[in-house]
């Protein structure tokens, strides 16, 4: 008869449980159903207007997967970009610092490719959220400081990047050259002579087996895509035929001195265009494609339910190279283009899909900008951002619960046409326009809450309002020795 052991049976109890348990959720894991951290996909299209997507009243062009990604996920009514323009929005992005406090506050240019870079000194977003157990990628363009610089997106966090890494050079959309990390992938036929290869099509091969390769561990995909950024230009696919077909002839964009490809192109241009309208709509079709192939990798390969996919633009919509917004109506409701901190240069479109987290077919109408992405992804990710940051993270509104901490005041500052500052609290905008001159200063004020297209100027009927947002204004900005305002 074997004597009963007391400590031996409790050691085996428990070896069995941790058994049960780390057997579950292997087999979880396995499964795809319950992985501990969700993979992160964040779509971010270039110079995209708030009325250039269908479910939000577009009426020339069809965007049914967006559409679908908007009903099957959250929509915020009320989001902002970090900045009018490329690398500013992309510095806050990725600082949770808004152009107040942010290090790249400006498209300041280095030759001959390449821009000022970030500083390697902050703890940024894609560092972050690698430090937390994820694989990082970023395809498509960057603009925040070239190969070898401080601001290499190597040195920012991301294992991996294919893309444009000069945001000029991204102008063009049959360059000569793309990168992947410091290499320099010359592009078949192209030779800034040429027209063969599509670079936004090699980009989005890349990004899909960047996903096809992390399938087994958690991943930040980050995409900034450079559609629908001047110039025009799209592949003569059924796309393209589609939108011809329906706006028939046209008045055709004719580029100046350099724009079209050829031993004297001049890289920054834009190329001439038959067919303005058509192209521009057959290229924000080609980003709907795209977001149409992310959903169906993610299908394929039994990740959907465990990522969250966002999609978004960096500013509002562009006038350049033939691009007619007005035709459109690319701002919808709003005041304003790319370059303007009036509503349509900064207020974009935001969706998140999170399967069993975010209500299908949902709307919030939390008051969120840029830099609260860091946070916000650092919590997700289950780790800390820094503390000193202009971010608050909005995972409460994202899974529609209680307890949203809100901002007190956003604010925006941009370096180009004469310096512009905008702040916007409690629904009242104040915007001031020629800073950098205080002899040809304006200040403009909206109330946005009766107000949405910023109409009417109040500032003469409510001097008190202005000089409290005023105040603000002097507060949120903090100067820079790179990027002066002032």
């Amino acid at each position: 008869m074997h004597k009963f052991d007391l400590r031996s049976f409790i050691s085996c109890f428990f070896v069995l449980i941790f058994q049960s348990v780390y057997t579950e959720g292997t087999t979880q894991t396995l499964h795809g159903e319950s992985p501990s951290k969700p993979n992160i996909i964040f779509i971010l299209a270039d110079d995209l207007g708030y009325g250039d997507l269908g479910f939000l009243g577009q009426q020339y062009i069809e965007t049914p997967n967006i559409d679908r990604l908007a009903k099957d996920g959250m929509f915020f009514t009320d989001h902002y970009s970090g900045a009018p323009v490329c690398a500013p929005a992309r510095s806050s992005f990725i600082t949770g610092l808004h152009t107040g406090h942010t290090p790249v506050r400006g498209n300041s240019e280095v030759q001959p490719e390449g821009q000022y870079p970030m500083p390697d000194s902050l703890a940024t977003l894609a560092n972050i959220i690698k430090q937390a157990g994820y694989s990082t990628g970023a395809f498509g363009k960057w603009g925040l400081g070239f190969v070898g610089t401080t601001g290499d997106p190597n040195r920012q966090g991301f294992d991996q990047f294919f893309g444009y890494n000069c945001q000029r050079y991204a102008h063009r959309y049959y360059p000569g050259h793309l990168w992947e990390n410091k290499l320099k992938v010359e592009l078949p036929g192209n030779g800034w002579i040429q027209k063969t290869t599509y670079a936004p099509d090699l980009i989005q091969e890349r990004t899909l087996e960047f996903i096809e390769e992390n399938k087994d561990q958690p991943f930040f995909l980050f995409m900034p895509i450079v559609m629908p950024h001047a110039e025009l230009a799209a592949p003569d696919d059924e796309i393209l035929k589609k939108y011809r077909l329906k706006f028939g002839e046209e008045t055709p964009h004719i580029g100046g001195k350099g724009a079209d490809y050829g031993p004297e192109i001049s890289i920054p241009g834009y190329q001439s265009q038959p067919y303005p309208h058509a192209t521009f709509a057959a290229m924000v079709g080609r980003i709907d494609r795209y977001v149409g192939e992310i959903i169906a990798k993610l299908d394929q390969l039994g990740l959907t339910e465990n990522t969250i996919v966002i999609f978004t633009s960096d500013n509002g919509a562009h006038q350049e190279g033939g691009a007619d917004p007005e035709f459109f109506d690319s701002n919808g409701s709003f005041r304003g283009y790319k370059r303007d901190l009036y509503d349509g240069g900064i207020h974009v479109p935001l969706i998140v899909k999170w399967p069993g987290k975010v209500k299908p077919g949902s709307k919030s109408d939390h008051r969120s900008a840029f830099w609260d992405w860091l946070p916000t992804f650092a919590e997700i990710a289950g780790t800390e951002g820094p503390k000193e940051i202009d971010g608050i993270s909005f995972l409460p509104a994202l899974l529609g619960k209680s307890g949203q901490k809100k901002h007190d005041y956003l604010y925006w500052e941009f370096h180009e046409l004469g310096g512009r500052q905008a702040v916007l609290k409690d629904g009242w905008k104040l915007v001031k326009l020629q800073v950098k001159d205080p002899s040809k200063m304006t200040v403009e004020l909206y109330n946005l809450n009766a107000d949405p297209g910023e109409m009417k100027n109040l500032s003469k009927e409510q001097p008190e309002k202005v000089i409290e947002l005023d105040l603000l204004i002097q507060e949120a900005h903090r100067p820079n020795p790179i990027f002066k305002l002032f």
